[in-house]
């Protein structure tokens, strides 16, 4: 058996740096690529990555057993069921099965096995299209994508010169950081920095003249998830 565990400790804080030459994986399919943020398991596994498809390349239909939450970044991405471009947010409940590919490229960021039991409504955002909130205070826009059983995703638009207020995570933090430079006290993190704070951990982000656009998961590392087949 060969386990691959990479920041799989979920009571630790984890920062991992925007993916590099050297930072890609092969996946087993031709073309398709990884940079692996976070697994636990072997390939069936709970696991975040930013996937790269080359142009023409295709991953042969497969069913996801516990679930596939992705947003695209760039490029496009298509199955069977249409094509999805650039901003496209998508969940494929556990069970469902596709046949991914890509024509010209694309870029994704996927999360795998980390649906609970219950969660079995597929989503389709387009969230060029999808009208944002006001945030809780000023220069701060949501785009709410998916909520469940007190595990909340959303986009969050920060304008440049934004601060929030130091507040703490019960049930932990994740970032993917999209355009601009976050920041809080702990650090800088431009655009393609992912970043997980554990449980109750506290912080105070801000932006400077640059702003940010972040992809924002909360309450999901104390929850409970569908478990990944052991050996696989």
């Amino acid at each position: 058996m060969n386990t691959t565990c990479l920041n799989a400790d979920f009571e630790q804080r984890a920062v991992m740096p925007p993916a590099e030459a050297g930072s890609w994986q092969r996946s087993p399919e031709p073309g398709v690529h990884r940079h692996r943020l976070d697994r636990v398991s072997d390939e069936v596994a709970r696991a975040t990555s930013i996937v790269r498809y080359d142009a023409g390349s295709r991953f042969a239909r497969h069913t996801h057993g516990g679930g596939e939450e992705f947003l695209v970044l760039e490029g496009i991405f298509s199955d069977e069921d249409g094509d999805y471009p650039a901003g496209s947010y998508l969940r494929n409940p556990p069970g469902t099965a596709h046949a991914p590919f890509s024509r010209e490229g694309c870029t994704l960021f996927v999360k795998l096995w980390q649906f609970a039991e219950g969660d079995d409504e597929p989503v389709r955002i387009d969230t060029t299209r999808t009208a944002w909130r006001p945030g809780q205070v000023p220069g701060l826009w949501v785009l709410p994508l998916h909520e469940f059983d007190g595990v909340s995703t959303a986009l969050v638009r920060w304008a440049p010169d934004t601060r929030f207020s130091t507040h703490s995570h019960p049930g932990g933090e994740e970032i993917l950081v999209l355009q601009g430079l976050f920041r809080d006290e702990h650090g800088e993190y431009p655009a393609g920095t992912w970043l997980r704070s554990p449980r109750s951990s506290r912080h105070t982000p801000f932006t400077g003249s640059e702003g940010a656009l972040i992809y924002v998961k909360v309450g999901h590392l104390g929850a409970r998830f569908l478990v990944p087949p052991i050996g696989v």
